[in-house]
């Protein structure tokens, strides 16, 4: 039997249709079929805590694969030369990039409205960004310098030195988490700044290089990888990729600019994606064919 597992809920607009005892009777009846029909193929959410959310036990051979399935699109400015992407209170927190068009951005998801905006000087080239308590902070590309926010009224109240060139950033519990365009995940004290040690990506013995933009999920760190259509599902203690998510349909979708832009809503567990120049932001549930 072909099993295909969607790894994140269902839409919760579409479960609630169903009243918990109908669900219960539909999920018997479809292990009844699939008991009495054994070449059928059956596709299920996995309602999976952490901890068997994404892999645990990595295949020696090969890492598994994820496809995409499309929930929901959401306009997005195709102006934006996307560089960072955090979903946090109901808004999107977007950082883009290029020499004097680098700003931070709020923007309403439904509507796609940019309802607060702060620009970089010219100098700089805006990179990823991400959200740790009230403050927001961004890289830029080859400044070698950090800035720290204000959440609420995106008053610069920070800056911090970035030894090398700056790409991707998130955060989990205990640490900032930075991407130099190299094979290294970076895990920075989020009060100081200061390194406190990295990670070597890699797909079993081959270095994963170009880590861009990144997302903290469910306990892996998601990296899209510059000019691919695909996000590596990494092991944030070994650095080991312990799955792959390929974006080609959507992609195929948005030829003007590449993949480039990953936030989580961690309250509903949806999964958002975009690109630099993209003129649709979607969410998405992740596929895993066995």
């Amino acid at each position: 039997m072909c099993i295909t597992r969607s790894i994140f809920p269902v839409n919760p607009v579409f479960a609630s249709r169903f009243r918990p005892g109908g669900m219960l009777c539909l999920v018997v009846l479809f292990l009844f079929l699939c008991r009495m029909l054994p070449g059928i193929g059956l596709v299920y959410p996995v309602y999976a805590q952490a901890s068997t959310l994404w892999p645990t036990s990595p295949d020696p051979a090969s890492p598994p694969v994820f496809t995409c399935h499309l929930i929901h699109t959401y306009p997005h400015d195709p102006a934006a030369f996307t560089q960072g992407l955090v979903f946090e209170a109901g808004f999107f927190f977007e950082g883009t990039g290029l020499n004097g068009r680098s700003s931070l951005r709020k923007v309403t998801p439904a509507s796609g409205k940019i309802v607060q905006q702060r620009s970089l000087p010219h100098r700089y080239f805006g990179e990823g960004v991400t959200v740790t308590g009230n403050r927001l902070i961004q890289l830029t590309w080859r400044s070698n310098r950090g800035f720290v926010y204000d959440k609420q009224t995106f008053q610069q109240i920070d800056t911090f030195h970035w030894p090398s060139e700056g790409w991707g950033i998130t955060a989990n519990d205990a640490y900032l988490i930075v991407s130099d365009g190299t094979d290294r995940l970076f895990f920075l004290d989020p009060e100081t700044f200061k390194i406190d040690h990295f990670v070597s990506v890699h797909d079993r013995r081959r270095a994963i290089t170009r880590l861009n933009e990144l997302e903290f999920v469910e306990g892996f760190v998601l990296a899209n990888i510059w000019q691919e259509d695909r996000i590596a599902v990494i092991a944030p203690e070994t650095g080991e990729v312990a799955a792959w998510i390929q974006l080609g349909r959507l992609a195929e979708a948005q030829p003007q600019g590449v993949p480039n832009g990953i936030a989580y809503d961690r309250s509903d567990r949806r999964l958002f994606v975009t690109g630099k120049r993209w003129s649709r932001l979607y969410e998405i549930v992740l596929i895993l064919e066995k």
